[in-house]
């Protein structure tokens, strides 16, 4: 059986998740709309 106690001692988060909560709470992110108007200004 698990001991839920001691795997969260073991638990390490992945970088790559540091990296975008770092990115997310910058705002450094875009979303779709913003995405797509991008995409539609490029064409013309």
């Amino acid at each position: 059986m698990l001991n839920f106690e001691e795997e969260l001692k073991k638990f390490k988060p992945s970088l790559e998740v540091e990296e975008i909560e770092d990115s997310i709470s910058q705002g450094n992110t875009i979303d779709a709309v913003e995405l797509i108007n991008q995409i539609i200004n490029k064409q013309d």
